[in-house]
């Protein structure tokens, strides 16, 4: 988890930083963090757009300029051809719905969070989808072992 929270350092968001990576066979896959896409001008020169309309955390995804951590490890396996079937995703914070429905079509098989998110429709979709959700404080800061 220190490393996740490393990775979210490299985020672009003004509101929040959130740290990813795809974890297989105790080897890092991928990483990502929240932000902007790449050549897009950052939300520090153009201004939160969510922040300015006073968009709850949680909510109107849709209106944000950047992507959030798990989708960019999600892309970044896919551009270097990497299998995220069956691999564990760490990161900051616990999956909204949309990263939810794109981590279970890449296979996810556990999801360790540091920190929880008001979106409790994620929870119950990975639920519903077999995939193991624990709170990293939940596993007394040892590294998560699928049992």
């Amino acid at each position: 988890m220190d490393i996740t929270q490393l990775v979210s350092r490299r985020s672009t968001c003004l509101r929040r930083q959130v740290g990813a990576l795809m974890i297989k066979e105790k080897h890092i896959l991928a990483t990502g963090y929240n932000g902007t896409p790449s050549g897009i001008r950052h939300c520090a020169e153009t201004g939160c757009l969510r922040e300015q309309m006073n968009v709850p955390s949680g909510e109107r995804h849709e209106l944000c300029r950047g992507l959030h951590a798990e989708q960019n490890a999600i892309i970044q396996a896919a551009r270097h051809g990497i299998n995220l079937s069956g691999a564990t995703l760490y990161c900051t914070n616990s999956p909204c719905i949309i990263c939810t429905k794109m981590l279970i079509n890449a296979g996810i098989r556990d999801v360790v969070y540091l920190d929880g998110y008001p979106d409790q429709l994620s929870l119950d979709m990975l639920e519903e989808a077999g995939i193991k959700v624990v709170s990293y404080h939940e596993v007394d800061n040892q590294p998560f072992q699928r049992k």
